[in-house]
């Protein structure tokens, strides 16, 4: 009995050193619990990324039937800065949570939203790209947030976030009239030829339209984010370490602009 008793006593003063050298509990975790995702990675020289290619730009497949696009050069970028073998999973986008909890992969890159409702088992990355809601007017517009749209009129595409969005402000301010298009192509084109004073559209879409010579502007910040991240097992945190510093990096070099430069250039 006395020799548990010391075991525990020896136990709590280790602890308590951890805490007191390393500060939180979580980071007293990762260097006691080891990662065995990161640790298989380095073993087999591969990063399985599960990825479904349907969702251009970021990732679809070219005409030899290969993954490519912006998640791609992403995961690229990443298995060779980490000295590994990138292999792409192809896996179905209601999928690639179960086969990332299940072992199947290592990580998902797939233009994935973060999900706070699923925080408890998959650990997400920062966000690379947010593709949530853009006001956006033409460069010598009066419209310069939100506030400016009473007695203007709004292009949106039918049925998306930027419908539902216009429909709150209508009802908020019935000044605001709201025309709906079947495409955000359609919405872009709108306001393009003056049809419309402004538009609500998706990040994704404005990026595309203003890379391939559209003079349209965003205004302010965006009025609903919805951030892409990469998510990986939530004990894997040699692996979540590894994927923020790469980010990181990508970021300050100005990297992920230039990618995004490149793909939302090239949907085909």
């Amino acid at each position: 009995m006395k020799q548990w008793y010391w075991v525990v006593g020896v136990s709590v003063i280790l602890i308590g050193v951890a805490l007191f050298l390393f500060g939180t509990p979580e980071r007293v975790v990762r260097l006691l619990r080891r990662d065995s995702t990161w640790q298989t990675m380095q073993a087999n020289g591969v990063w399985r990324v599960g990825m479904d290619a349907s969702f251009p730009p970021f990732e679809w497949l070219d005409e030899n039937g290969q993954p490519i696009g912006y998640d791609v050069e992403l995961a690229e970028r990443m298995a060779a800065a980490w000295g590994l073998e990138l292999r792409i999973v192809p896996i179905g986008f209601d999928s690639l949570g179960d086969a990332l909890q299940t072992g199947q992969i290592d990580s998902v890159v797939s233009a994935l939203p973060y999900d706070e409702r699923l925080t408890r088992n998959i650990a997400y990355s920062a966000p690379y790209f947010d593709a949530g809601l853009a006001l956006a007017t033409l460069p010598d517009s009066s419209v310069q947030s939100v506030a400016d749209l009473a007695g203007q009129t709004v292009a949106v595409e039918l049925g998306s976030m930027g419908d539902m969005v216009g429909r709150r402000l209508q009802r908020e301010d019935p000044s605001i009239a709201i025309e709906r298009y079947d495409t955000p192509e359609q919405a872009v084109a709108a306001l393009e030829d003056g049809s419309v004073e402004a538009l609500l559209v998706d990040h994704i879409t404005l990026r595309m339209a203003q890379i391939s010579g559209s003079p349209l502007v965003r205004v302010g910040p965006l009025l609903e984010s919805n951030p892409y991240v990469i998510a990986m097992p939530i004990h894997a945190y040699e692996l979540q370490d590894a994927v923020a510093e790469r980010l990181a990096q990508l970021q300050a070099e100005g990297i992920l602009a230039e990618m995004e430069a490149k793909w939302f250039n090239r949907v085909e």
